[in-house]
């Protein structure tokens, strides 16, 4: 990655209408938890999805949707008891930044390069410069306790991006912070991925944050998860949270909801 972000134009429908192969397929996906003198606890339902490459995602849905299940199924760290899932190699953010206290931000950072074999030396420099392209120029030095909680997010999501896997699975990257810091980060998250273009898998409970960060919202049921609604979000970005269309698109996902 470059210390200067040039943006590429992306249309929000582009990844539609690629070739069939998909970077993520799910096809009638059960996951079930068994549990101690109590019968199974079903998570996901024959759920059927597909992603194109290149494509953002949003999964919505109320708690105990089976939204992090997918998530973990997608990177391979849980496996389905019924159906298909097939993925290109993922990277899974998770809701806690987990960085480790005792790195500095440009180790946390170049911490997926060093469990890939790269030197100290080479990860680092390498990190060094996805931080300067993400706003933490100055800060590499510092440790997780000195950052504000947006820093730490920025940093989880270098480490991250640096993993090169083309498939990122963000479960409620910005759930534990401020609405101000929130808001400010969807539009940088929005921006880096207009740059570095993945396939995104993004778990939220904000429907708002859904229309302006996706291509398209997938929303699930309470437990277990079915897809209740399909909304392709097809408007030019940057957006706005208060344009008249994503108001309605914002609204059709919550009456799917209700």
């Amino acid at each position: 990655m470059q210390t200067r972000l040039e943006p590429r134009e992306r249309s929000p429908l582009a990844a539609g209408r690629r070739a069939s192969r998909s970077a993520v397929r799910l096809h009638g996906v059960t996951r079930c938890y068994p549990r101690r003198g109590a019968p199974p606890l079903l998570a996901l339902d024959s759920l059927s999805l597909d992603v194109a490459p290149g494509e953002i995602v949003a999964v919505v849905g109320p708690s105990g949707a089976g939204k992090t299940t997918l998530l973990e199924l997608v990177c391979g760290l849980q496996q389905p008891d019924a159906g298909e899932v097939r993925a290109e190699p993922a990277a899974l953010m998770p809701q806690r930044d987990l960085l480790l206290p005792w790195l500095d931000a440009l180790d946390n950072a170049a911490l997926a390069l060093r469990l890939a074999g790269r030197s100290r030396a080479d990860a680092r420099r390498l990190a060094a410069s996805t931080l300067v392209a993400l706003g933490l120029a100055g800060f590499e030095e510092r440790r997780p306790r000195e950052l504000s909680g947006g820093m730490r997010q920025r940093v989880a999501f270098a480490r991250t991006l640096l993993s090169g896997r083309p498939v990122l699975c963000l479960d409620e990257p910005f759930g534990a912070l401020d609405a101000i810091t929130r808001s400010e980060l969807r539009g940088w998250l929005d921006g880096v991925l207009q740059v570095e273009p993945r396939t995104v898998l993004l778990v939220t409970h904000d429907v708002e944050e859904a229309v302006v960060l996706a291509d398209r919202l997938l929303v699930l049921s309470a437990r277990p998860g079915r897809v209740l609604a399909e909304l392709p979000v097809a408007l030019p970005r940057p957006r706005s949270p208060t344009d008249p269309r994503l108001i309605v698109l914002r609204e059709q996902a919550l009456d799917s909801l209700r």
